[in-house]
């Protein structure tokens, strides 16, 4: 089934245009991820609920002092009119990004969802609520600790592909 077949599934068994089942189903989206966003995806926001995280990093995989696996991935779209090239990616589709952050459970722990296809994972990321916050400081991360079985000093981090910046926030 391509991209946008579903609308038309549902505007014949609705009998209603494709343009009005796709207002629908946009409005109705937002409304329940507005809803259900921080009811069910609460990103933590303190210290200790990222220690937690790491903890489990290290528990489960043995990799100390990380928050999170950060990855992004095109939803692929029909092309918004007037959108020109905004949502054009290099796999020459349209999309949108989901930009996410899971723990060492593979839960998502932040979701970042609807940046124009033409971006990058690491231009979504610096210009995502989580990218500046992190740059900010305003994330409550723990302060940087001791590596297991070290003496060595360690900050907290993300680990992600080589689509994203390897730098040190302090």
């Amino acid at each position: 089934m391509a991209a946008g077949d579903s609308q038309y599934t549902l505007s014949f068994a609705y009998r209603c245009a494709q343009s009005t089942v796709s207002k629908i189903l946009a409005e109705t989206t937002r409304a329940i991820a507005y809803k259900l966003k921080y009811l069910y995806l609460k990103a933590p926001s303190t210290a200790e609920e990222w220690k937690g995280i790491a903890k489990d990093f290290w528990e489960l995989w043995q990799f100390p002092n990380c928050i999170g696996a950060i990855d992004g991935k095109h939803i692929q779209i029909q092309a918004p009119q007037a959108s020109e090239s905004e949502f054009f990616n290099y796999k020459k589709t349209f999309s949108i990004i989901l930009l996410a952050v899971c723990d060492a459970s593979y839960n998502f722990t932040v979701v970042d969802i609807g940046a124009e296809g033409s971006q990058n994972d690491g231009g979504v990321f610096a210009f995502s609520e989580l990218g500046l916050r992190l740059s900010e400081g305003t994330l409550n991360l723990p302060p940087p600790s001791i590596l297991p079985g070290t003496n060595i000093e360690m900050p907290y981090f993300l680990v992600g592909d080589a689509a994203f910046p390897l730098s040190l926030i302090l």
